[in-house]
């Protein structure tokens, strides 16, 4: 198949009907691995403002159970991506997300939030370092994609469109960044974690930090108080993800969708997992219990 082939079947799409789709295509064809690290790096955006952050430490899961934590996140939103929000897995992800949520009193403009980054730091990183930038219709169809998500969420005024979340993600960052003694110490149990998954393994933790920290801007550095990284290692560091940008446009394309579920990083189960048991299980929640049908049980990753 032709690099463009993927692209060109986007093209054929409406952003408004078949969004999900788009979605599917862009993150387990186009950019998989970017759209990965894109998502990483929103999740840990959201560690700044001290409401989520110090909500984050208090609760324990991101700093004594930072695999399992980090794990649960990305195969719960793993499964609605692929299976769609109607499909059973996905309304079991979206049910034990809403179940969480709950479980604590989380502001619907921290949720809003939580969202705007998960549209806008992607468009912002396949821009920056993608081997190509994404269109217009990806755009609107990222958008769509987590309007439909933070509907079914149950968050309010959630913004129209993908113009409007690059929006409300700055002017909340602007006014909400802030040092939080908690969200720093999830901040860096979440640099701990990145240092131990494949091919950070085979490098010096203090490095893999260094390249974490050169990655970030000055306003997300500053509310954990991280010391700036040098304009060399900020170059040479964000010089090097472009290049393999480049590189990457003359690879062949994946024939094959590729699903965070099968990333080498996802270590909690590896006998597989049932939807329905991911998370955390805070008081309020309804208690996991095996299912009799597998509807909901995916394999282990690998």
């Amino acid at each position: 198949m032709g690099r463009f082939d993927v692209l060109r079947r986007i093209e054929q799409l409406d952003p408004a009907r078949d969004h999900a789709e788009i979605y599917r295509l862009m993150g387990t064809r186009e950019f998989p691995w970017d759209m990965n690290q894109a998502l990483s790096f929103a999740l840990f955006r959201t560690y700044a403002v001290p409401s989520i952050g110090g909500l984050l430490a208090r609760t324990g899961e991101f700093t004594e159970r930072a695999q399992k934590r980090h794990d649960d996140t990305v195969l719960i939103l793993d499964a609605v991506l692929e299976h769609g929000t109607d499909s059973p897995e996905g309304r079991t992800a979206i049910r034990r997300m809403n179940q969480m949520h709950r479980s604590y009193d989380i502001g619907n403009d921290d949720l809003r939030y939580v969202l705007a980054t998960f549209v806008v730091t992607p468009i912002r990183w396949v821009d920056a370092y993608g081997w190509r930038r994404m269109t217009e219709i990806e755009r609107i169809a990222s958008a769509n994609y987590y309007r439909d998500l933070g509907r079914r969420m149950g968050i309010r005024d959630v913004p129209p469109t993908w113009q409007a979340f690059v929006r409300c993600l700055d002017v909340y960052e602007r006014a909400h960044f802030g040092f939080d003694e908690g969200a720093r110490r999830v901040a860096e149990s979440t640099l701990a974690l990145l240092a131990t998954f494949p091919p950070n393994d085979r490098l010096p933790a203090v490095l893999v930090r260094r390249i974490s920290l050169a990655t970030m801007d000055t306003p997300l550095l500053d509310a954990f108080r991280f010391p700036r990284p040098s304009r060399l290692t900020s170059a040479l560091v964000r010089g090097a993800l472009k290049t393999r940008g480049r590189v990457v446009r003359f690879l062949r394309p994946r024939s094959e969708p590729y699903f965070a579920r099968q990333l080498p990083q996802i270590r909690s189960y590896p006998d597989g997992y049932a939807v329905s048991e991911l998370g955390t299980f805070p008081p309020g929640c309804p208690v996991a219990h095996p299912r009799p049908d597998q509807s909901e049980s995916l394999p282990a990753p690998g």
